[in-house]
């Protein structure tokens, strides 16, 4: 009996242990009209679940009007929702006349997105700067038709889309749709100076082209902070052909230069061999005059008229070979 009455003892006191350690949580819950029973919150305890937590999440929603029930908030806890921020998210979007219920905002929890930042985003837009400074760029550059470069800096004023935060594109596609409009836009002016008169076409085009469909904002309006002028694309890449185009010539005209050399070596050769021909011609002259004495063809007062007509041939040449130096000395 003794140890029956042990046993007693212990378990009296392990529930008087806990009903201290919960009778807090429990009685500010039922004072401020959120009701939750002992049982849960042990329930909670064993579970690992931060109890204080959903209390006060509980009776946050219990104060604006919002019926959440406890299990509700604790199956979110555990799955790795944030519970505070979605109280928060579904508080701000009931006052605001923002159609969010417990389970859409804890889907756009788990997501990974901020609901409760959507929700004041919703309330009071923001502006996201195109291009986002963050990524080291502070300009989208595009270039006119006449070839002008022109540097835009836009911001874009968006309200989140509750029903399309998940699955929705993010602010980067955003930026990346606006600088693609800015650099559509700028391309297809005439001249650089029609932008710079009139830089409102530009977010006008832009809007047209419906940039937020498919993502989790919408665009309420788009405004070129500034456009300056850069530097003349189009003379740089004119000059820039006209040096590859002088060093294609000046290749071509280096191979013509060089077929000629091959061309004049192969002449001078050409030269060379004729003149080796004429030599051998040359040398078969004696032994044709010796065989004409042989044979009584040639006299000998033909072979010396023969001689002196190749005398007087000589001299000529001669003489014609130093007019030719000295006229070739004069020039020089």
């Amino acid at each position: 009996m003794l140890v029956i009455y042990i046993v007693i003892g212990l378990v009296a006191l392990v529930f008087i242990a806990i009903f201290i350690k919960f009778f807090g949580l429990w009685f500010r819950a039922l004072l401020s009209g959120a009701y939750i029973p002992l049982g849960k919150l042990v329930g909670m305890w064993i579970r690992k679940v931060k109890s204080r937590l959903i209390v006060d999440s509980r009776i946050m929603l219990s104060k604006a009007g919002i019926n959440i029930e406890s299990d509700l908030l604790e199956t979110h806890y555990l799955a790795g929702g944030d519970v505070i921020r979605v109280s928060k998210a579904l508080i701000a979007a009931n006052k605001a006349n923002i159609p969010l219920d417990f389970k859409r905002a804890t889907a756009i929890d788990l997501a990974g997105r901020d609901v409760l930042d959507a929700v004041k985003t919703s309330v009071n837009p923001k502006v996201i700067d195109c291009p986002n400074p963050e990524k080291g760029r502070i300009t989208i550059d595009a270039v006119a038709k006449d070839g002008i470069q022109l540097r835009a800096r836009a911001r874009v004023t968006v309200r989140a889309n509750i029903e399309r935060l998940v699955g929705g594109a993010t602010e980067e596609t955003i930026i990346a749709r606006v600088g693609e409009g800015i650099v559509t836009t700028i391309g297809s002016a005439e001249t650089y100076k029609d932008v710079l008169e009139n830089p409102d076409q530009i977010s006008k085009r832009v809007l047209e082209k419906g940039l937020d469909a498919g993502t989790a904002f919408e665009i309420l309006s788009i405004d070129i902070a500034d456009v300056d002028v850069g530097a003349n694309v189009g003379a740089k890449l004119q000059a820039d052909q006209a040096e590859a185009d002088k060093r294609r010539f000046q290749a071509v005209a280096e191979q013509r230069r060089a077929a000629a050399r091959a061309r004049e070596q192969e002449m001078s050769a050409l030269v060379r061999e004729n003149r080796a021909k004429v030599v051998l011609a040359e040398a078969e002259i004696p032994k044709a005059i010796a065989t004409a004495f042989r044979n009584g063809n040639l006299g000998i007062m033909d072979y010396y008229r023969l001689r002196n007509i190749q005398a007087d041939t000589d001299m000529r040449q001669s003489i014609s070979d130093e007019g030719s130096s000295k006229e070739t000395e004069d020039k020089e």
